[in-house]
């Protein structure tokens, strides 16, 4: 039987008792019965305080909401946002409210994912504070071997990749926890829940665990599963397919025809996918209220996709396809280009770049970095 942190967490009441606890989580921290984190903290011990990811505790913020601060209604507790324009950063006054800070999010173990963002900045802000950090950690969905993509770029952090890690990095949460505090040398005091039973070739469904969805984008498996290479269209001026109900799994624009587009990728004969013709409307984000051409992307062996190569493979095919695809420009002035944040670096927008080229070049990268970071599995 598989078990995450949470589930052993009664065997650590010698960490938690006599600590004004802070605790960062989401609708995913829950134990095996469905009994939230927050509510397994407040009932147990002290709940000082909550700190609030993209999406809020309770899941209730759209992509990209501000999360204010509050009252939570069910437990009264204060909770501080780690959410806001100005800072993603845990203040002063936060960590003043709490001795220990905790983390229980369920992940997807891509690198875009805000959520591990929020863990590493939490990390670094607990270590200069001298707070302790705890992570009850979770499987990661998509496995714990495969590693793919290019390793992020000095000069290219931001909340969609702070630490040099590749697109699907292949760590739990705690695990990429040790290695940022090693690497970094943030000498923080932390401290890592472990999860039982689970081996690092398990994908989600093999672990007999029902899928909590962790934000509305994500709403099943196979989604977590396209995510590290559909999400590159977020950078484009092509719909993700957020506003269906099939996010990064339908992939479209208004000039596309849906049968070329489709026959083109079935031809490169991807393994463990296939594409069919699709045509739908966003309610929101990109196109909305527009009629879309474009794919739906089927997962046919989960084992077998390699999901980074399928997402540069349409991206680049709609590139060649289309003159009105485009890369969008920068959310800010000053900034950088949004692909270039998610690529973690400036290839994909390069003049002679091309799937080959980069693919090849984020298999050296990724290979080097699946030899570094077996010296810090724990399963």
């Amino acid at each position: 039987m598989v078990k995450n942190g949470i589930d052993s967490i009664a065997d650590y009441g010698a960490l938690f008792k006599g600590k004004r606890l802070g605790l960062i989580t989401a609708p995913t921290g829950i134990n095996a019965e469905f009994v939230s984190s927050i509510q397994l903290l407040h009932d147990h011990y002290e709940l000082a305080a909550l700190f609030s990811p993209e999406h809020g505790v309770r899941g209730d913020i759209a992509a990209g909401g501000m999360v204010d601060t509050y009252a939570d209604p069910y437990t009264g507790v204060p909770v501080y946002s780690l959410y806001r324009k100005d800072s993603k950063r845990m203040t002063a006054d936060m960590l003043d409210a709490v001795d220990m800070v905790v983390y229980d999010i369920q992940d997807v173990g891509v690198r875009y994912y805000t959520f591990i963002s929020t863990m590493l900045l939490a990390l670094e802000d607990c270590a200069k504070a001298g707070k302790p950090f705890v992570v009850l950690d979770r499987i990661n969905p998509l496995d714990g071997a495969t590693v793919e993509g290019n390793v992020l770029k000095a000069g290219y952090e931001s909340f969609v990749g702070h630490y040099p890690l590749p697109v699907r990095y292949g760590l739990t949460a705690g695990e990429a926890a040790v290695m940022a505090n090693d690497q970094m040398g943030l000498k923080a005091d932390l401290h890592v829940v472990r999860c039982q039973g689970w081996d690092r070739k398990m994908q989600f469904p093999d672990t007999g665990m029902l899928w909590v969805p962790p934000s509305l984008g994500i709403p099943r498996f196979e989604t977590a599963l396209l995510y590290p290479g559909t999400c590159l269209f977020e950078g484009t001026n092509v719909s993700e397919g957020r506003g269906t109900a099939l996010p990064f799994e339908m992939i479209g624009a208004p000039f596309i025809d849906s049968q070329r587009l489709a026959d083109e990728m079935n031809a490169k004969r991807l393994p463990g996918v296939r594409f069919r013709p699709a045509y739908f409307k966003p309610t929101a984000s990109k196109h909305q209220g527009e009629l879309c051409g474009g794919v739906q992307v089927h997962v046919t062996d989960r084992r077998a996709i390699r999901p980074l190569d399928v997402g540069v493979t349409l991206l680049y095919m709609i590139k060649e396809l289309y003159k009105l695809f485009t890369f969008l420009p920068p959310i800010r002035e000053g900034s950088r280009p949004f692909i270039d944040l998610l690529g973690g670096d400036c290839k994909y927008r390069a003049v002679d770049a091309s799937p080959a080229t980069l693919l090849e070049r984020f298999r050296e990268e990724s290979s080097r970095f699946a030899l570094t970071k077996r010296q810090y599995h724990m399963y």
